[in-house]
C-alpha cells in the first residue's frame, strides 16, 4: 500500500458542554479503503465533517494533511476542491428537483448560464447504471424510495472528481442486494486508485472491503486495525467500539404465542401516482399474540407500502382487503383509527415521519397519546415530564434531560424515543419498518432486547428488515414478499438466508394464492445456539 493520502493529527473538537473529538488520529493511504467504527455518539461522523470543511478551519484543533500539503478548509466547497467528497448519513436532496438535476445541482453542465440537458442527462444516465440505479434520470426524487435516494447520493458524489470519497453509513439505507453493488462499486473505485473513508455499523460488510479499520470510541482513537488476507475478528472491533465483549446479539426467548392477534386478507394498494400498478397485490398474513413475525424482501418489493398502507392508509390508493385485530375486522382509513385499535407503526424514516426533531424528548413520546396526559384539552406538562422521564430510564435514553432537542441525540437514542412513543400508547399491535437502520451495534442490541420483551408481554410484533440475520435471529416466522405479493411464508427451525432468498426473489404467484409454507405452525424462537452471529 501507498503512503498515506489523508492524515489527521490530534484532532480536537468542542462544542458547548461538550467534547465530542478528542486528541483524534487517523491515516489514509493512497488506494485504500479505510473503515471508521464506533458507536453513535463516538465521534465518527464530526470527525468527517471536520475533514471536509463543514467544521472549518478554526473552529476545531489539530492539523489535516491532504497528499502531503496542509488543508484549511473554510467550507466544503473548498475541500471538494481538492478532490475530497463526503455522502453524509443524512440525504441533502430536494425532492421535488429531478434525479438528474439533483446529481449536478451546483456542478452543472452549462456554458455561459445555459444548462445543457443533453449533456446533463446522458451523463446522469452513466452514472445512475454505475450505481446500479434503474431509474430514468426525469424522475423527482420525490417519488422514489430512500433506498434509491442513497443512490442518487452517490452518483451525485461520482460527478465529481473525487481523489477521496467518504461514505457515512452508504449501505445503511441499503437491502443486501443493492449492498452487495455497492461494496463491489466501492472496490472498483478503488482498482482506480480512489480512497475511500467507510463509516458503517455493518462490521460483515467492513470485513469484505475495508483494507484497515480506526476504532473510535468516545471521541477518542482507541486503535487502527490492518485487515489481512484472513480478514478480521467481529469480536475485536465490538470490544473496542463498546469497551465490554457481546456475548449474545440476539435474545434469548421461549416464546408464549397465543391466538391470532392481527391479520391482513387479501390487502391490495395501487401506486399513488400510477393507478395502473399495484404496489401491493392480494397480500395476507397473520400474527399471534407473543409472537414475532418478519417480513423480508428486497427493494421494491412492497413491504413498506403495505405497512404504511394498513396504518392509516398512509401511502397508496386502497383498492380492497381487510384488517382484523382479534379476529373482528376493523377499518384503518386514518392513523387515529389504526391508533385506536391498537395498532403502531415505526416507519423506517424516523428523521422525516417519525419525529419532531426541533422538539424535545417528552413532547415526542407522548404524541401519540396526548390524551394519556391531557385533562379538558390542556396537556400536563409535568405528567408528559414523568412519563418520558420514565422511559428515558427504562430504554436507556442517552440525553441529559427530556427536554433535550430530538434532533441532536444519536441515531440510535432517537430510535428509542420512536419506539418509547409508541409503547406509551400501548398498542396490541407492532409494526417495526427497519427499527435498527443506522444505529451501532450496542443500541441494536438493546431493541432487540425491547422486541423481545414487547413479545413477552403478549403483543404480537410485525417486523420488517433487509438484514436477514436480524430476522432469522428475532422471528418465531418469517414471510416473504416480491413485486407486492406474499411469496412464502416459513418458520424459523427451516429458515436460512438462501431459502429466505430464492423466497425473495422468486416470480410472484397470482395475487389470492395461498404462499409457499414449509410449515402451518409457528416454530419456536431459535436457541442461542442457532442464532446467527452475523451483524
Amino acid at each position: 500500500m501507498a503512503g498515506p493520502v489523508l492524515e489527521m493529527r490530534s484532532i480536537t473538537k468542542s462544542f458547548p458542554g461538550v467534547k465530542a473529538l478528542s486528541d483524534v488520529n487517523l491515516s489514509v493511504a493512497a488506494g485504500e479503503i479505510h473503515a471508521i467504527c464506533g458507536e453513535n455518539g463516538a465521534g465518527k461522523s464530526t470527525l468527517m465533517k471536520v475533514l471536509s470543511g463543514v467544521y472549518p478551519h478554526g473552529s476545531y484543533e489539530g492539523e489535516i494533511l491532504f497528499e502531503g500539503e496542509p488543508c484549511r478548509f473554510k467550507d466544503i466547497r473548498g475541500s471538494e476542491q481538492r478532490g475530497i467528497v463526503i455522502i453524509h448519513q443524512e440525504l441533502a436532496l430536494v425532492p421535488y428537483l429531478s434525479i438528474a438535476e439533483n446529481i449536478f445541482l451546483g456542478n452543472e453542465h452549462a456554458r455561459r448560464g445555459i444548462i445543457s440537458w443533453n449533456r446533463t442527462l446522458q451523463h446522469a444516465r452513466q452514472l445512475l447504471e454505475r450505481v446500479g440505479l434503474h431509474e430514468q434520470p426525469q424522475t423527482r426524487v420525490a417519488d422514489i424510495g430512500v433506498g434509491k435516494q442513497q443512490l442518487v447520493e452517490i452518483a451525485k458524489a461520482l460527478a465529481k472528481e473525487v481523489k477521496l470519497l467518504i461514505l457515512d453509513e452508504p449501505t445503511a439505507a441499503l437491502n443486501d442486494e443493492d449492498s452487495r453493488k455497492l461494496l463491489d462499486l466501492i472496490l472498483e473505485l478503488k482498482a482506480q486508485g480512489i480512497s475511500c473513508i467507510v463509516i458503517s455499523h455493518k462490521l460483515n460488510e467492513i470485513a469484505q472491503v475495508a483494507d484497515a479499520v480506526t476504532i473510535l470510541r468516545d471521541g477518542r482513537t482507541i486503535e487502527t486495525i490492518p485487515v489481512g488476507a484472513d480478514g478480521i475478528a467481529e469480536d475485536r472491533i465490538i470490544r473496542g467500539m463498546v469497551g465490554r465483549d457481546l456475548e449474545h446479539r440476539y435474545p434469548e426467548r421461549t416464546p408464549e404465542i397465543g391466538a391470532t392477534a392481527f391479520a391482513i386478507e387479501d390487502w391490495t394498494v395501487q401506486h399513488p401516482i400510477d393507478h395502473q400498478r399495484n404496489v401491493v397485490d392480494g397480500a395476507s398474513l397473520t400474527v399471534r399474540s407473543g409472537e414475532i413475525v418478519g417480513i423480508a424482501g428486497l427493494m421494491g418489493a412492497g413491504r413498506t407500502e403495505l405497512a404504511m398502507s394498513v396504518f392509516g392508509r398512509s401511502y397508496g390508493r386502497y383498492t380492497g382487503g381487510r384488517v382484523l385485530v382479534n379476529g373482528a375486522e376493523v377499518r384503518t382509513r386514518t392513523v387515529p383509527e389504526a391508533i385506536g385499535h391498537g395498532i403502531a407503526y415505526v416507519t423506517e424514516d424516523r428523521k422525516h415521519l417519525g419525529l419532531n426533531l426541533i422538539d424535545d424528548i417528552s413532547r415526542n413520546i407522548s404524541l401519540s397519546a396526548l390524551g394519556k396526559v391531557a385533562r379538558r384539552g390542556r396537556v400536563n406538562r409535568h405528567e408528559e415530564a414523568r412519563v418520558a422521564e420514565s422511559f428515558r430510564a427504562s430504554m436507556n435514553i442517552k440525553a441529559p434531560s427530556v427536554f433535550a432537542e430530538t434532533g441532536k441525540l444519536s441515531g440510535g437514542n432517537q430510535q428509542k424515543v420512536v419506539l418509547s412513543k409508541w409503547i406509551f400508547a400501548e398498542p396490541q399491535v407492532l409494526i417495526l419498518d427497519e427499527p435498527t437502520r443506522g444505529i451501532d451495534i450496542g443500541a441494536k442490541a438493546e431493541i432487540y432486547q425491547v422486541v423481545a420483551d414487547l413479545a413477552a408481554e403478549g403483543r404480537a410484533v410485525l417486523l420488517i428488515s433487509s438484514e436477514l440475520p436480524e430476522l432469522l435471529g428475532l422471528c418465531d416466522r418469517i414471510y416473504t414478499m416480491a413485486e407486492g405479493r406474499i411469496t412464502g411464508e416459513v418458520p424459523r427451525a427451516e429458515a436460512t438466508q438462501e431459502s429466505l432468498m430464492r423466497l425473495m426473489t422468486a416470480r410472484a404467484a397470482p395475487a389470492g394464492a395461498a404462499p409457499k409454507s414449509l410449515s402451518p405452525e409457528p416454530a419456536a424462537a431459535p436457541t442461542a445456539a442457532s442464532r446467527p452471529e452475523q451483524v
